[in-house]
């Protein structure tokens, strides 16, 4: 019995692929081909039509890489095909395998109008149906020359010069080797019945194939396919299509059983933004993907199909008007359906606070004002690790649901449910889902629906998943194969029920069964791709700097507004922000793309920074009015030096220069009589001392600022990933070429490898912080650099600011689950504490950190603390970080949460001195430290209303007193959107005649407030 189910399988697989499958299309009449290669970067649709095509055959190599060629067929349907459903068939020299990673063709009428899109498994256009014969045929074919990477040989681990922009695309020299050869340009005719047997066999056979081997439902379908297949006359199969057919109908009308799994399908496909490809191919990448889709809803009323990046629309309605005019067309039919509520699918782990609210503000508002859509989800599938305070985000900006696939990826511990409530640090719970299909990149494949059920973690109190289904990254969405598989399986015995539908309606329902569904308190840590913290500094450093920039160009644009009648520059702000985050995407500033994205990542940031300062500064003159005196600005939320919080005073620049260094033995002693920092002749500091708390913070015989230098060769996923081995070997850079005193603080040079390392250390006047300025020319690689702080003190738990508030995680090992924090992420500020004294490490652009602890001899406590300051990947990037890099950190003594929060706006806001006579009055001033402003603007609607976004920083509940520096006639909390919304127990406007409101906040709460001035 066994050998002969193995039998009819094999028997019935090679009927399908030899047979069958290469049948569906008869009577291939050859199509006439001409090309024309363009010879720089992709050209307009009109550009392409009017190009001088010449002939070529079949045969014919194209596309050298990243290049792109137009290719006309034409041709005459024969007339004895009328009533015949007519396609043609070109593959543009496919790579089989690799749905999204090969060449990829966007079909195009005469008159410019798009058909759909060529991709390797989804190789046909459609010419007639029905035919009715004697039809001229014609098409235009915007081909690319997409390179593979080598997606299924050495992907992930070879470098390749193949990311990089090449030089001919700008008229610099020859373009390369053509990479691919047309295989095939043929008018054919569809044969309807042997396509739907062929359906018919793959749902059979896919199902066969996932049940258990003793089970009557596999034998049940083992046998109808034996006998399907005795009906056929392989010679000749399509004269038994329909017998075939009737063989196997009873199996396949066989309903499920009441309580089997059921699944919601979504229709879908991930593009990437940018990743192994830029983004203007990313956009080629979305028309074509959209044109195949709204061609398939043309077939299917039932297909539903969303889309979850406004960006990548956004593009469309800009460049591709005929692609967006259909996207519209379908979405006002209930078929598209706008999802995700986001610009882009950012990182949200290195992402600041006040980005991911505008990733979700000007997400959600295009959907509204392009296709009147609410969106209800965060839509969020393959982002590498989800910060906290996220439920709150999404709750602030009316989201509901969360949806997310990367955490099945965890290489350690298994997540324990599929459908849970997802608690942030306020205490916002999110009702969230992960598909237990594991991919968001379904094919609706048996194995696929299997492996849904089997690992479903919610069984018994819930019985429903989501799918998302389609090829993604550019391999062109859904099928019509898949909508058939989601047909056939709509109620079939053995197989869990499908159901193409909106992700709303798996939510509303699965809600609705699972009320009460486990809660997950805390980050969505992902346990693999931890060094997408560290790689490509400058990308990161980019969106760094800007993200503090935005904040203060609002700032004093507003303000200027406000007292100086300035107008608010509106227009450029929102085009900044949109650019900022559009590098957020989460394979753009991880630093797991390709040179070429890389580079016009850090171009772009180059040129907002420019922008933004322009802006700024004129904002700032405009305040500090006409005169000679000096006018210090700060941008941030606390006061320092005189200087208000988000205002400006008249006082000499750099009041508070740093402190001489003195000789001490063969290295020197920084000492502002709050903390003495003590540099030996190998420039590593060897003592750190607390004067007024009398505490030394290094442990005995231990150095701290000490370069750190791993191997960093991990086992696939160059870019993204630190295997937990590196730590297995280290070198200590120990020694100095030069430790000199300077104005300024003590120089140490370094020189280790190809490499030098530069850095200045100062300790301000009147300061607990020891400012290390570093200046890098990093030529290793397959390094990763780390700088490391051993403390004396025992903490169990470090805390690391996150987007709008911090988190607490363990120093230690105890489980599976701890251990696998190995790499964690801070933004502004990591804090280490033991009950009644504590230390910070700051940066201006670091985000991977790790924390190690040691018990001593003596029996007190070593706690290291690290920065990873630089890694040396050589995929996708071969160059990945070389180069010159300036970055900065800081150590910070005797520092609760309060020092920490403060010093860590202060590190990345610095104070900027202009010229003028008049000190600035902040537009609003808060009463506690606790409380700290994120964001202040004027109202999106330019109602001249003023929009402070606060959030409780320190984590404790908490009562302030807000005061506006301007008449106030109301406030009001609003939504992130600056909608109203109803908190009466966060604001008390009682004091309103004296411009001031009571707010009470709870622990990391956010909160918006509109506040309208008096006029």
């Amino acid at each position: 019995m066994h050998d002969n189910r193995r039998v009819i399988e094999q028997r019935l697989t090679r009927v399908l692929d030899q047979r069958l499958r290469p049948a569906v299309h008869t009577g291939a009449v050859p199509l006439a081909v001409a090309v024309w290669d363009a010879p720089g970067e992709p050209v307009p649709v009109g550009v392409g039509l009017a190009a001088p095509y010449r002939p070529v055959a079949v045969g014919h190599r194209w596309g050298p890489p990243w290049s792109t060629s137009w290719f006309r067929v034409t041709g005459q349907v024969p007339r004895e095909w009328a009533g015949r459903r007519v396609e043609a068939l070109v593959d543009l020299g496919f790579d089989k395998t690799g749905a999204g990673f090969s060449s990829e063709g966007l079909v195009h009428r005469a008159d410019g109008t798009v058909v759909k899109g060529l991709h390797p498994r989804n190789a046909w256009i459609p010419v007639a149906d029905p035919a009715a014969g004697g039809e001229q045929v014609a098409f235009h074919i915007e081909a690319a020359a997409n390179p593979t990477f080598d997606h299924f040989g050495e992907f992930h681990h070879a470098p390749t010069p193949l990311g990089r922009r090449p030089p001919w695309l700008t008229g610099g020299g020859p373009p390369g080797e053509p990479l691919y050869r047309l295989l095939r340009a043929d008018l054919t005719v569809l044969d309807t019945d042997l396509w739907d047997l062929v359906q018919d066999l793959d749902v059979l056979d896919q199902l066969m194939r996932s049940l258990p081997l003793d089970s009557p439902r596999r034998w049940q379908l083992l046998r109808a396919a034996d006998r399907a297949l005795d009906t056929l006359d392989l010679q000749n199969p399509a004269a038994g299509a329909r017998a075939a057919r009737e063989a196997v109908r009873p199996a396949l009308a066989a309903p499920a059983t009441a309580g089997a799994h059921r699944i919601s399908a979504i229709g879908h496909a991930h593009i990437d933004t940018a990743w192994l490809w830029p983004l203007r191919e990313a956009e080629r990448k979305v028309a074509r993907t959209l044109a195949n889709v709204t061609q398939l809803m043309d077939e299917h009323p039932g297909f539903r199909f969303a889309m979850s990046q406004a960006q990548q629309l956004a593009w469309m309605k800009e460049n591709r008007p005929g692609i967006y005019a259909r996207v519209r067309e379908k979405a006002a039919a209930g078929q598209f359906l706008p999802v995700g509520s986001l610009w882009v699918e950012p990182d949200t782990n290195i992402t600041g606070g006040e980005s991911l609210v505008r990733q979700l503000v000007h997400g959600k508002r295009f959907y509204q004002d392009e296709f009147g859509v609410e969106t209800a989800e965060m839509w969020l599938p393959d982002t590498f690790g989800y910060n906290a305070a996220l439920p709150q985000l999404m709750k602030l900006a009316g989201i509901r649901w969360f949806l997310t696939q990367k955490i099945s990826w965890n290489t350690i511990n298994r997540f324990p449910h599929h459908t849970f409530w997802w608690e942030g640090i306020d205490g916002t719970r999110i009702f969230s889902h992960f598909p237990p299909a594991d991919t968001y990149n379904s094919e609706l494949s048996g194995a696929e629906l299997a492996h849904a059920v089997s690992t479903f973690q919610d069984k018994g109190t819930a019985d429903r998943s989501l799918v998302p289904f389609g090829y993604g990254d550019g391999g062109g969405g859904p099928t019509r194969e898949m909508l058939a598989r989601a047909d056939r399986l709509a109620d079939l015995e053995g197989s869990p029920k499908v159901a193409i539908e909106h992700p709303a309606a798996f939510f509303t329902r699965a809600h609705r069964e699972y009320p009460d569904a486990p809660v997950w308190l805390g980050e969505l840590y992902l346990e693999f791709h931890r060094g997408t913290l560290t790689s490509q500094l400058k990308t990161k450093q980019g969106n760094r700097r800007n993200e503090h920039l935005l904040r203060e160009a609002e700032l004093w644009c507003a303000t200027a507004t406000v007292h100086a009648g300035r107008a608010y520059p509106y227009d450029a702000l929102d085009r900044l922000w949109k650019t900022v985050l559009l590098h957020q995407f989460h394979d753009i500033l991880p630093g797991s793309s390709t040179a070429w994205v890389h580079h016009e990542a850090e171009q772009a940031h180059t040129a907002i920074t420019a922008e933004l300062r322009t802006l700024t500064d004129a904002a700032r003159h405009a305040l500090a009015g006409p005169g000679d005196a000096t006018v210090v600005f700060n941008a941030a939320p606390h006061t320092r030096g005189g200087i208000p919080a988000l205002g400006a005073a008249l006082r000499p620049h750099q009041a508070h220069p740093p402190v001489d260094p003195a000789p001490s033995g063969r290295g020197f002693v920084l000492d502002n009589g709050l903390i003495r920092i003590e540099i030996d002749e190998r420039g590593l500091i060897t003592s750190a001392r607390d004067l007024r708390a009398h505490r030394e913070a290094l442990p005995p015989g231990t150095a701290a600022n000490l370069l750190q230098l791993h191997q960093d060769f991990p086992n696939e996923y160059d870019a993204w990933e630190l295997d937990a081995f590196y730590r297995n070997t280290r070198t200590d850079l120990l020694e100095a070429d030069s430790v000199t005193a300077t104005g300024a603080g003590v120089r140490v040079v370094r020189t280790f490898g190809d490499s030098r390392v530069e850095q200045l250390l100062t300790l301000p006047a009147h300061s607990r912080r020891l400012d290390i300025d570093t200046d890098i020319e990093w030529r290793e690689r397959e390094k990763i650099l780390k700088a490391a702080f051993p403390l004396d003190l025992r903490a169990e738990h470090s805390t690391a600011e996150i987007p709008f508030g911090h988190v607490k995680r363990p120093t230690h090992t105890n489980t599976s689950w701890d251990a696998a924090k190995f790499e964690i992420c801070a933004h502004r500020f990591l804090h280490l504490e033991e009950p009644g004294w504590g230390a910070a490490l700051l940066n201006d652009s670091t985000y991977g950190h790790d924390i190690t602890r040691a018990v001593r001899p003596d029996g007190g406590t070593t706690t290291t603390a690290r920065l990873s300051l630089l890694r040396a990947a050589r995929y996708p990037d071969p160059d990945a970080d070389q180069g010159h890099h300036r970055l900065h950190y800081a150590l910070l003594l005797g520092a609760g949460i309060a020092d920490a929060v403060r010093e860590g706006y202060r590190t990345n806001l610095p104070e900027r001195a202009v010229p003028g006579s008049r000190p600035v009055t902040p537009l609003v001033a808060l009463d506690t430290p606790s409380v700290v402003v994120e964001a202040l603007k004027l109202a999106d609607d330019r109602s001249g209303d003023v929009v402070v976004r606060l959030y409780e920083a320190h984590g404790a509940r908490t009562r302030a007193r807000l005061t506006t520096g301007f008449p106030l006639a109301s406030a009001h909390p609003a939504d992130l959107l600056e909608r109203p919304l109803a908190d009466p127990a966060a604001l008390d406007t009682t004091h309103l005649p004296h411009r001031s409101v009571d707010l009470t906040l709870r622990p990391f709460q956010i909160l918006t407030l509109r506040l309208r001035p008096a006029r």
